[in-house]
């Protein structure tokens, strides 16, 4: 695993972070909701492609 990954889902937790209290405090509460979760589907979608590469590493190695 790079620690490049590590990195950006930093990155994004911090934005999303940020963002969200920001809609929060002014008074946008739903849009903070949808920043939460649009953070959330991009780090899964992350985590997606990198676990499918360990997937297909682990059936190469023990050639299933």
């Amino acid at each position: 695993m790079d620690i490049e990954l590590l990195f950006k889902i930093a990155a994004v937790g911090i934005i999303v972070s940020v963002l969200g209290q920001v809609l929060s405090r002014a008074g946008r509460d739903d849009q903070a909701m949808l920043t939460a979760l649009a953070g959330l589907v991009i780090v899964l979608s992350m985590v997606i492609r990198q676990v499918s590469e360990l997937f297909t590493t682990i059936r190469t190695l023990f050639g299933l």
